[in-house]
């Protein structure tokens, strides 16, 4: 009986470790006050583009036209690219744009972190955007994004992530999800305070918050946390609208994961002195958005071994027909290619390359260098 009740518990503290990042952590946040911006009249803050990229000829012609747009916009707007070592003519399609994008060319493969610290230097702008190769800013992007440094408490701003190709296989449709409940964990983030941290699609910082940081780590989160560190306010804006297609192969998506939590976990590590000393408030945050999601599938997997014991010494018929039943749906979800099956498998998959990329980081491997997904 009591090793019973011990196991139920392990099942439902699992349970909630699994479920707090997407349904406690978000009540929680509802229920914290507003801190709202306090801007101040004013022009608007100069700013530079940067992004990198390798191996993105397809999506050139989309990015460069994009540019184009921005640049009639917002005429004194800096663009930088940074073409780290491709093979298929990219950095050549860039430069056949004349004067619109100033490029710089790698040695060769060394990687997103060390190609952005290249272009951060050569900057001139007051406001540093930060993007993705593939990704296309919406026209009113910029002067949404840059008007938000009216508020001098405000040290860096986020932009929201639309991606597109949602319906175009289960794991694209899992991704579009997951994305969504991120946007709305930031949004809330955002409303009470500071984002715990950006990805590489659309961000910024004031320039004289750039940090120095190792080739090795995510950019994109060390940049946009140093404005924390810094004491200023990290912000989402929701009218800031970047899109992007989404992964639709497993293959593609699992190597994705690996890489990003690797070096997520990587990056956490050396940042782990400065994440020590923000307010509670943020750590709480931190904790919750991040390190219970990188432990996922362990909770996960904790909690169907305690679900089996527990079921076997109930009665060993009751577990032969769980496990039968989930072994079931696995099956069918890894031979479909929609539907609900198919999306539990991605969600499982997508746990385990979490998972696999923080236990290769833990063990001191890491990735610094990047490809693009085929299939997006």
């Amino acid at each position: 009986m009591a090793t019973n009740l011990i196991l139920a518990a392990i099942v439902l503290l699992c349970l909630v470790a699994v479920l707090w990042p997407f349904l406690f952590y978000p009540l929680i946040l509802r229920s914290l006050p507003t801190k709202a911006e306090t801007p101040l009249a004013g022009p608007l803050p100069s700013a530079s583009l940067l992004f990198c990229a390798y191996n993105e000829a397809d999506a050139m012609p989309d990015k460069l036209a994009n540019l184009a747009m921005l640049k009639r916009l917002h005429p004194d707007l800096e663009f930088l690219a940074f073409d780290d070592g491709s093979s298929d003519g990219t950095g050549d399609l860039i430069v056949a744009q004349g004067d619109l994008v100033t490029l710089l060319r790698g040695p060769g493969r060394s990687g997103k972190a060390h190609g952005m610290k290249q272009l951060a230097a050569r900057a001139r702008g007051d406001v540093l955007i930060f993007t993705d190769a593939n990704v296309l800013l919406d026209p009113e992007a910029v002067g949404r994004l840059l008007a938000r440094y009216a508020d001098p408490e405000v040290g860096g701003v986020l932009g929201s992530l639309h991606y597109i190709g949602a319906d175009e296989s289960a794991t694209a449709s899992v991704g579009s999800l997951y994305w969504r409940i991120e946007e709305k964990l930031k949004d809330e983030e955002s409303r009470t305070g500071n984002v715990l941290g950006a990805d590489g699609s659309i961000f910024s910082i004031r320039r004289d918050l750039y940090p120095e940081f190792p080739d090795s780590v995510l950019d994109d989160l060390t940049v946009s946390m140093a404005v924390v560190f810094a004491g200023k306010r990290l912000i989402k804006a929701k009218d800031v609208i970047a899109r992007e297609r989404l992964v639709t192969a497993r293959k593609d998506e699992y190597r994705r994961k690996v890489r990003i939590a690797a070096r997520a976990w990587h990056t956490h590590s050396h940042l782990r002195p400065q994440l020590r000393r923000m307010a509670a408030i943020d750590r709480f945050k931190y904790s919750s958005r991040k390190i219970v999601r990188w432990f996922g599938g362990l909770f996960i997997l904790g909690g169907a071994i305690a679900a089996g014991a527990l079921a076997l010494s109930i009665s060993p018929m009751l577990y032969l027909v769980g496990a039968l039943g989930i072994a079931l749906v696995i099956w069918i979800g890894v031979r479909a290619k929609s539907g609900p099956f198919a999306a539990l498998v991605d969600v499982l998959i997508a746990y385990a390359a979490t998972v696999q990329g923080v236990g290769r980081a833990m063990t001191g491997r890491t990735v610094t260098i990047w490809n693009p997904a085929k299939s997006r």
